[in-house]
């Protein structure tokens, strides 16, 4: 095997690694959940502003200028601009569209705390077995586009891929709370909630692999910008519309836009590091 064809198959196998670990972050949520007294809503705050301030910064800054750079190469300026712009707002409408079709009452952004489970006994209500649930297949139908977008970026530079992959691995956390908590109440089994919960998450490298085996024998210069200024598109509104109300959710002192800030410093230093 020639060097070129070990790097590539080198980067599929850490894609698919980084995928998996960010899904499957919703697990780590559940044990949370189980195993402490208390929502640490202070780290929350910070831990998802800090995540929403990576997607942002990396999305507008990084991504989107590569996205651009390739189409304005193989198109032309006018062409290229273009397909960029409409390919970043397809990007938002896509997921936007999820959100719209998704069920409100499993919604994955009505997140729970872990008061929530330490307060209440579980009572065998079906009714919050099917919210638990619904939440359950939410979380897995928003993580599918995500395992794409976390997969195609560390397929082209796996530096970037860690990035997102560590921000989205942040942002499924609280999700995963909001799967076990009401399955939990429903049941009274602990296992059966981190089982749900943990399996929402697999969607995620689900999507990835659905990239590898459909998109990957297409990406050409032309693909690959589409698809990155999508998936720019796909993060910036993950960030708007669910990591910064939920990081100003549990707010104290201005910490979630301390923690966005911090994201954004973080990734600009990292993306410097690298050149």
């Amino acid at each position: 095997m020639i060097e070129g064809e070990e790097n590539g198959v080198e980067n599929v196998l850490l894609a698919f690694g980084l995928t998996l670990f960010a899904g499957l972050a919703t697990g780590i949520g559940s044990i949370l959940a189980f195993f402490t007294s208390r929502t640490n809503t202070k780290f929350l705050s910070l831990a998802l502003g800090f995540s929403a301030g990576v997607m942002i910064y990396v999305s507008m800054i990084e991504i989107f200028v590569k996205a651009k750079d390739s189409l304005v190469g193989e198109m032309g300026e006018v062409q290229g601009n273009w397909i960029t712009v409409v390919s970043f707002f397809a990007g938002m409408l896509l997921i936007a569209l999820i959100d719209r079709f998704i069920p409100k009452q499993g919604n994955p952004h009505e997140l729970k705390t872990v008061e929530e489970m330490n307060t209440n006994k579980p009572a065998h209500d079906p009714a919050l077995l099917k919210m638990g649930s619904f939440t359950a297949l939410a979380i897995a139908i928003h993580n599918f586009p995500e395992g794409i977008a976390t997969f195609t970026s560390a397929i082209q530079d796996p530096s970037l891929g860690i990035a997102i992959a560590i921000a989205v691995a942040i942002h499924n956390i609280p999700e995963g709370i909001a799967v076990s908590v009401p399955i939990y109440f429903a049941t009274g089994s602990k296992k059966k909630a981190f089982k749900l919960s943990f399996l929402s998450g697999l969607s995620e490298p689900v999507g990835a692999l659905l990239a590898f085996l459909i998109l990957m024998p297409f990406l050409n210069e032309v693909m690959f910008g589409v698809i990155f200024a999508a998936v720019a598109g796909i993060m910036v509104f993950i960030s708007l519309d669910e990591l910064l109300p939920a990081a100003k959710k549990y707010d104290e002192a201005h910490t979630s836009i301390y923690g966005l800030i911090a994201g954004m410093a973080v990734m600009a230093l990292s993306l410097l590091l690298i050149i």
